[in-house]
């Protein structure tokens, strides 16, 4: 158990690293020889690699690789076409925004994210979990608390997305490499806190009974 506990700390500590303070540290570094835009472009390459390794660990993408990889391809998209460095900073809220659409898309046509998420991850972790859940399918409360989960979700992406996007045309570059992950973990964080108190009154109120 405490070997289990250091490890997942440690992922933690990495993860932190990777995704908050290399960023800002390639940037400073970086920025003196080749200037902001490139820096910036630069300072996507931490979390590309951690991506990468989550993936070469896990076997599987998870959102919030989805997220990074996506905004690193608009940074060179928008390189490409000549993107000013505020808009090159937007690369992942932009991602975010449009996942956030998305969800609340599909609760909309009854096809709420949530339940195909949460069934592909129990799929992967156990068959009898996978089971119980797959029971409820059918079950006309259990799909309108999935419809609730996938809108809230969508409706905090698109939030943060707003926020994000003050952020970035009002402080500097350097600083909003630091503030806009803080941002973006703490959205994920709000939310999945949110689904976890939301998910135990349904089940006290009889719905995952």
């Amino acid at each position: 158990m405490n070997g289990l506990i250091t490890r997942k700390r440690v992922l933690l500590a990495l993860e932190i690293l990777f995704n908050f303070l290399l960023p800002w540290v390639v940037y400073r570094l970086v920025k003196p020889h080749v200037g902001e835009i490139h820096a910036i472009m630069a300072s996507a390459a931490p979390p590309m690699v951690w991506s990468l390794v989550e993936f070469a660990r896990k076997r599987r993408v998870d959102a919030i690789s989805v997220m990074v990889l996506g905004g690193i391809g608009l940074s060179l998209l928008g390189f490409a076409l000549g993107g000013s460095p505020k808009l090159l900073l937007m690369r992942e809220s932009l991602i975010t925004g449009l996942i956030g659409i998305v969800f609340v898309g599909s609760a909309i046509i009854g096809k709420p994210l949530m339940y195909a998420l949460a069934s592909a991850s129990l799929k992967r972790q156990s068959a009898e979990d996978s089971a119980a859940f797959e029971a409820y399918k059918d079950d006309p409360a259990f799909r309108r608390m999935m419809g609730i989960m996938t809108i809230v979700w969508g409706i905090g992406f698109v939030v943060e997305t707003a926020v994000r996007s003050v952020l970035v045309f009002s402080l500097p570059v350097g600083r909003f490499l630091i503030v806009g992950p803080v941002v973006g973990y703490s959205t994920i964080g709000v939310l999945m806190i949110w689904t976890f108190l939301y998910g135990r009154t349904a089940e006290k109120r009889g719905v995952l009974s």
